[in-house]
């Protein structure tokens, strides 16, 4: 039986427990079970109150072996005390994984976990942690990432996904996928998959508005001018720009841009499409154009979004991990 131990701090944040019902649930499966057993730590031990005022026990932190180490998550951002970073530490060399929900990656980059990795968090709070740790190669808009024996996800929800990509990569896809249906959620979601959606960012505040997102999104390959949208919205192009730009704090090209880049970067992560095909279908006409829009929304170029989104989905839940 694998042993997990899931370190909380004062004023955890709830969803921890999230992720540890899907091992629940695991262990319910038959097929051998029950696989895991979980256990709250922290750094004294005894009773620690969550986010909401409640509290739960815990073990104390001490030289007991555990095969997977996961890091919960605070409302904000909470220095790890030292106990905690050794313990981190010294589980870099004696368990499987170590692993972090949401705001835990800074404790991992506190202990130096992170160096040289690529790692994610709640994307509140990405731009913080790489300006706090630039040796981390963060990526804000990600649900998961796995870096060898080092998996982060990104906040709240992420943290089943994470734990449904540890089942999976226990004890099979098919036992993954039973205890997302008893859990009632979608299968995992892919670790590469965004973290929100620009459609949803947008937040129009009108149906008008809205009906003109969803003709742009569902006619990205053509020009798209603002005439067009204007129309879709049953308005003259100048009252649209307005209200456009009124509602959602963009302009029409921009928010355009936008929908596009999404639309593009889930094509060449979902299929293997050449970049020229790519461009063409989401509307940027070349290649070029397309370049420019990504540095401008992720700071790297369409090739490398690709290959990071490839070596993600490829390698991780099917390979062993890495050795540190």
């Amino acid at each position: 039986m694998q042993r997990i131990g899931y370190i909380v701090v004062p004023d955890f944040q709830v969803m921890v427990f999230a992720g540890i019902s899907v091992f629940e649930f695991a262990n319910q499966t038959g097929a051998g079970g029950p696989h895991y057993d979980i256990h709250l730590l922290s750094e004294h031990g005894g009773p620690v109150r969550s986010s909401l005022g409640y509290s739960v026990m815990t073990e104390p932190l001490d030289d007991s072996h555990f095969d997977t180490i996961v890091v919960s998550s605070v409302i904000g951002v909470a220095p790890a005390g030292p106990a905690v970073t050794g313990f981190l530490q010294k589980s870099m060399r004696s368990a499987r994984r170590v692993a972090s929900m949401c705001t835990g990656a800074f404790a991992l980059a506190q202990a130096g976990i992170l160096d040289d990795r690529r790692a994610t968090t709640h994307w509140a709070y990405a731009r913080a942690l790489q300006a706090s740790y630039p040796k981390v190669k963060v990526e804000e808009d990600r649900i998961f990432i796995i870096d060898g024996m080092v998996w982060t996800s990104a906040g709240m929800s992420a943290g089943m996904d994470l734990a449904l990509a540890m089942v999976e990569k226990d004890l099979g896809a098919e036992i993954a996928r039973l205890v997302a249906k008893k859990l009632v959620v979608f299968h995992r979601r892919a670790g590469g998959q965004l973290q929100h959606s620009a459609l949803l960012e947008l937040d129009a505040k009108t149906d008008r508005i809205q009906s003109a997102l969803v003709y742009a999104k569902n006619n990205l390959h053509t020009a798209l001018t603002v005439d067009q949208l204007a129309d879709a919205a049953n308005l003259s192009p100048r009252q649209f720009s307005r209200a456009f730009r009124a509602e959602t704090g963009q302009s029409p090209a921009k928010a355009v841009e936008n929908l596009r880049v999404e639309a593009a970067r889930l094509m060449m992560e979902q299929g293997r499409h050449a970049i020229d095909v790519v461009a063409r279908e989401t509307g940027f006409a070349d290649r070029e154009r397309m370049r420019r829009a990504f540095l401008r929304a992720f700071g790297q170029p369409p090739q490398v979004i690709r290959r990071n989104s490839r070596a993600q989905i490829e390698s991780p839940l099917h390979a062993p991990e890495a050795s540190a």
